[in-house]
C-alpha cells in the first residue's frame, strides 16, 4: 500500500496531469466529454477510500477509535442525541454489521466525490471534466476528503442539493440530508435561504466588502455574536484564540486573495457581461454570504473550517459564468487561464507555503 505521506503528492500529480490534458485539448473535444470526470470520480473514491489508517490524515484516527470503541459489533439503535444525525448513525450502523472501518471510509469517499460529481455534471453538462477537475484541484478538497470528512461529505451533498435549485421537491429534502451530515452546514443553508429571498446581487457585493473591511479593521463584535448564537462545538472554535494551536492566525491575506477571485469574476459577469442566470445569481449570493461570515470570524483559530463552508462551492461559482454563459469568442481561453490559476494557487500553498 502507498505510504500515507505520499497520498497528497500523488493526488496533486493526478489532478495536475489531467488538468493540463484538458486545457490543451480543443474545446470541441473536451466539451461534453464526461468520461474523464467519471473516471476521476471512481479513482478518487477508491484511492482515498482505501487509504491507510494513519495519523497523517489527522481526524481519520478519531473515527477509527470511535468505530472500534463504541460501535463495532454492538446492536444498532438510532441515536437521536447524535451531533450529526445521519453521519454518526451511519458509522454506528456499519459498526453494528461488522463491515469494517475501511468500508466506512470508502462509503464516505463515495459520497464525497460522487455527490460532487453528480452535482457538477448537472450544473456543467457540457464541461463536466473541467469543472470536476476544478473541484478536485481546489485548495481544500484533499484535506476534506481525508481529514474533515464530515464537513467534506456535507459540502458535496450541498453542491448536489444546489443543482436541484429549480426542483424544490428534491432540493429541500436534500438540504435536510446535508444538515444531517454536519451541523456546520446550518450557515450554508441559511445563506441559501437568504440568496433565494433577497434578489438584488448588488447588496451581497456590498455586504461582502463590508465584511472585508471589518476583518481588516479587526472588529471582533460579529465573531463574539456568532459564538453566542451557535452550539458549543461552534463556539469552541470561535472563542479559541490560543497562539499555540499549531496553525496560522490573524488577518489571512492569502485566504482573502484566494476568496476574492469568484467575487471579481462574479462582478465582471453580472455588471460587465450582463449575465442574468438565476442559477448563477443564487450560487454567487450563497458564496458571498458564507465567505463574508468567514471574514467576520477570521481572527479565531480553526477558521479554515468556517472558510470551507464557502470554499466547498468555490470552484462551481468561479467557473459557472465562464463555461455556461456567453463570455465572448475567447470563452474557453479565459476559462482555461482562470482554471489553471486556481490550480496553481493550490500547488503553491501545498508545495511551497505550507511545506
Amino acid at each position: 500500500m502507498l505510504d500515507a505521506h505520499l497520498y497528497n503528492a500523488v493526488y496533486l500529480a493526478v489532478v495536475t496531469i489531467c488538468s493540463i490534458f484538458v486545457v490543451n485539448k480543443p474545446s470541441s473535444q473536451v466539451k461534453g466529454n464526461n468520461a474523464l470526470g467519471l473516471t476521476l470520480m471512481l479513482f478518487m473514491m477508491l484511492f482515498i477510500g482505501f487509504r491507510p489508517q494513519s495519523g497523517v490524515f489527522v481526524d481519520m484516527m478519531n473515527y477509527v477509535q470511535y468505530y472500534h470503541t463504541f460501535y463495532e459489533g454492538r446492536p444498532f439503535i438510532w441515536d437521536w442525541n447524535a451531533e450529526n444525525y445521519i453521519f454518526d448513525n451511519i458509522l454506528a450502523y456499519i459498526g453494528s454489521l461488522n463491515l469494517g472501518v475501511t468500508f466506512f471510509f470508502v462509503l464516505i469517499a463515495a459520497i464525497y466525490f460522487g455527490s460532487a460529481y453528480w452535482g457538477i455534471k448537472r450544473l456543467f453538462p457540457n464541461d463536466t471534466a473541467m469543472a470536476y477537475l476544478a473541484f478536485l484541484g481546489a485548495f481544500s478538497t484533499f484535506g476534506y476528503g481525508t481529514n474533515g470528512i464530515k464537513a467534506g461529505a456535507a459540502a458535496s451533498l450541498f453542491i448536489l442539493a444546489l443543482s436541484f435549485y429549480r426542483n424544490w421537491k428534491i432540493c429541500l429534502p436534500m438540504m435536510l440530508v446535508v444538515l444531517g451530515f454536519h451541523h456546520s452546514m446550518t450557515m450554508a443553508i441559511a445563506a441559501f435561504v437568504v440568496a433565494v429571498l433577497w434578489k438584488n446581487p448588488k447588496h451581497f457585493f456590498v455586504g461582502w466588502l463590508f465584511c472585508l473591511l471589518c476583518a481588516a479593521a479587526h472588529i471582533s463584535y460579529f465573531q463574539e455574536l456568532f459564538a453566542g448564537l451557535t452550539d458549543d462545538s461552534g463556539a469552541s472554535y470561535l472563542n479559541s484564540v490560543d497562539s499555540d494551536w499549531g496553525g496560522k492566525s490573524g488577518f489571512r491575506l492569502d485566504f482573502v486573495l484566494y476568496s476574492s477571485m469568484p467575487v471579481l469574476v462574479g462582478y465582471y459577469a453580472i455588471y460587465k457581461h450582463k449575465i442574468e442566470s438565476k442559477m448563477y445569481n443564487m450560487l454567487l449570493k450563497v458564496y458571498l454570504v458564507t465567505n463574508g461570515v468567514w471574514m467576520l470570524c477570521m481572527y479565531a483559530n480553526f477558521t479554515n473550517r468556517i472558510a470551507y463552508i464557502s470554499w466547498g462551492i468555490y470552484p462551481i461559482v468561479l467557473l459557472y459564468p465562464l463555461l455556461n454563459e456567453n463570455w465572448g469568442v475567447k470563452k474557453y481561453r479565459v476559462a482555461a487561464k482562470i482554471f489553471m490559476a486556481h490550480l496553481a494557487f493550490t500547488l503553491f500553498m501545498q508545495m511551497v507555503y505550507y511545506a
